[in-house]
């Protein structure tokens, strides 16, 4: 029997197209491939949606620079990532209990018939019903799961779209695990003007990719790490910005929002220490709309690490553990250097 998947057609009524077969290649190779275009999984990264990566840590993936990125190990028991590919299967088999729908693998990358850098990987298909072809299975454990509290995640929501923008396919099942115990099934219909947005703003980020143009950082954690990566050495020659108005601009600004921050940060300051004054020994104070509370923490100890280099200096020299330095972002302005909100 053909796989409804591999006769599938977009809005425009072309097939979907297998790109690679994946029975055979190993993560690296699969990798390798997701390379070569925005997947369904990157949807959400790649329109600056996904609360995980950024825009420019996904256009260091696409370009081959992420070499210095720290990359998830599909081994570590801790990692969301080996969780939800040892639990699939489960996911899978109980959507098919409680729904009654069979399914079953796709093994193999689609293509986009007219839009060829949109690839993606579906988990499974939905065999025989009339009004789903497409299972897509997620696990959240205890942090992820605040973000199904409202339904589906915007992102997942994005991955789930692309998979029909890429299939021509009408609906999709989201099966989801919460906290390893409640498994949760939400409906996402195929919506063709925001798959008419979504391959637009894909597409957009798809030229930063094919222009070798890195797209602007976002203010993310994962931006961050992305720069931190990417500009690692911070060894080459000072830059006159000086005559650049966009950038002056932008330093000015920056001046301006640590300004104020630094007065916010007072003001909290402020309003803590009244808080705490009023409490005096009391261990909690309870609001109309909250409450706080103000207790000691337990005794700790610690090495005393400049005693031990002078007393006990080849112990110290055997268990030490060389840091790589990093880059610090420092500001001067009028003669004053301000590192606020750096990390080293």
């Amino acid at each position: 029997m053909n796989s409804p998947l591999k006769h599938s057609r977009t809005a425009r009524g072309r097939p979907a197209l297998k790109l690679v077969k994946t029975e055979t290649l190993d993560r690296e190779q699969w990798l390798t491939v997701r390379k070569g275009g925005i997947g369904s999984s990157d949807a959400g990264a790649a329109v600056g949606l996904n609360p995980y990566k950024s825009r420019l840590e996904l256009w260091m993936e696409k370009t081959g620079r992420d070499g210095n990125l720290p990359k998830a190990d599909p081994n570590d028991e801790t990692s969301p990532l080996y969780w939800g590919t040892l639990l699939e299967p489960i996911v899978a088999a109980h959507y098919t209990k409680r729904s009654g729908n069979r399914v079953r693998r796709i093994n193999a990358v689609l293509q986009h018939p007219e839009e060829p850098w949109m690839l993606a990987n579906i988990d499974r298909e939905v065999i025989g019903a009339a009004d789903v072809q497409i299972l897509e299975c997620k696990t959240a454990g205890i942090n992820g799961a605040r973000l199904w509290v409202e339904g589906v995640p915007e992102y997942v929501q994005l991955q789930v779209m692309h998979q029909l923008a890429v299939t021509g396919k009408q609906a999709a099942d989201v099966a989801v695990l919460i906290g390893g115990q409640e498994l949760r099934i939400h409906r996402i219909d195929r919506d063709d003007a925001m798959i008419r947005q979504l391959i637009e703003l894909e597409r957009d980020f798809w030229s930063y990719v094919e222009r070798d143009v890195a797209p602007p950082a976002d203010g993310s954690e994962s931006a961050d790490r992305a720069l931190r990566s990417l500009y690692a050495t911070g060894n080459g020659p000072s830059v006159d910005l000086s005559g650049d108005l966009r950038m002056s601009a932008v330093f000015s600004d920056l001046i301006a929002v640590r300004r104020t921050l630094a007065t916010q940060e007072q003001l909290e300051a402020q309003l803590v220490q009244a808080i705490q004054q009023r409490m005096g020994e009391a261990s909690q104070a309870v609001f109309d709309s909250g409450s706080v509370s103000w207790k000691r923490s337990k005794d700790s100890s610690r090495i005393d690490v400049d005693r031990l280099r002078a007393e006990q200096p080849e112990i110290a020299q055997r268990f030490s553990v060389a840091k790589p330095g990093t880059r610090r972002f420092l500001i001067s302005n009028d003669g004053a250097t301000d590192g606020r909100g750096d990390s080293d």
